[in-house]
């Protein structure tokens, strides 16, 4: 694989979005016109939507909420910014009352059956890319590496989604599937989605540069974009100093992006911190 140049400064905010059925909606982000602004839809899971779902090895159903979050909506917030992409989720942790598994039968009926109803949804939706959320796993990182792999490959060779991103954690099986991935096919991942607020609640500022430099290294040439969670349940937040990270980080050219874990919850305090997030990531970067 050869190697990227080595990321700058990017003005590239992300925020997940409509995973917990609280009515948020596209409008009710603010969004400056000033950065590159990802809505991420969670989460597309590819188990039946029953009562008691069950892996469908690859054939994906839409699991967050569509009612307020539409194919029309869709169009319509890209329609009024022009700076608006919208991609969606595979995955997550749970799906009803489990864990949501990767659980593929085998690599090519995997691949063959994502290819397909992904392809539906992105164009029912009008979508832009994909990101990778799975957080269990009920097959090794090679066959993992493999499914996702071909599936971003071929998304993006046949023109289905323009980008692509990968959310791991600090969580020794999440992290040896991930990188798996990234040591593959690492050269078509154009973000990583680093869950910084999986790490400890009252994460220090210095504690979260560590991180950083230690994920950064994991994923070498990765465009690492840093994180919190809105609830404040977890990581460094931005009222104890996730905003002096920032700008550290933009003072050594290692800011690519913020992204946010999730407008549902963030509904419930006005936005505050996704408008300070991209005021930062406005100014020329």
């Amino acid at each position: 694989m050869s190697m990227q140049a080595a990321p700058a400064n990017s003005n590239l905010f992300r925020e997940y979005i409509g995973a917990e059925f609280n009515n948020v909606r596209f409008t009710d982000v603010p969004v400056n016109s000033n950065v590159e602004f990802h809505f991420i839809l969670s989460f597309a899971i590819d188990y039946d939507t029953s009562g008691s779902p069950s892996p469908t090895n690859g054939k994906f159903n839409v699991f967050w909420d569509s009612d307020n979050l539409s194919p029309s909506q869709v169009s319509s917030i890209k329609n009024r910014h022009s700076n608006v992409k919208v991609a969606l989720s595979l995955g997550g942790d749970s799906v009803g009352d489990g864990y949501a598994y990767f659980n593929p039968s085998s690599v090519d009926s995997w691949v063959s059956n994502a290819v397909s109803s992904l392809t539906d949804i992105i164009q029912e939706y009008n979508l832009d890319g994909i990101d990778i959320d799975y957080e269990h796993f009920h097959a090794d990182p090679d066959t993992f590496a493999e499914c996702i792999g071909r599936l971003i490959t071929t998304l993006k060779k046949n023109g289905v989604i323009s980008f692509a991103s990968i959310a791991p954690f600090d969580d020794d099986d999440v992290q040896s599937h991930y990188k798996a991935l990234w040591k593959s096919y690492g050269g078509l991942i154009d973000y990583v989605n680093f869950q910084f607020y999986a790490y400890d609640q009252g994460t220090t500022v210095s504690q979260f540069m560590n991180y950083f430099n230690t994920q950064s290294s994991n994923y070498n040439g990765g465009k690492i974009l840093v994180s919190f969670i809105s609830d404040g349940s977890g990581g460094l937040t931005p009222e104890n100093g996730f905003f002096i990270a920032c700008n550290r980080l933009k003072s050594h050219n290692k800011l690519h992006g913020i992204f946010v874990w999730s407008a549902d919850d963030s509904k419930g305090n006005g936005f505050r911190y996704e408008k300070q997030s991209q005021a930062l990531l406005a100014i020329s970067h």
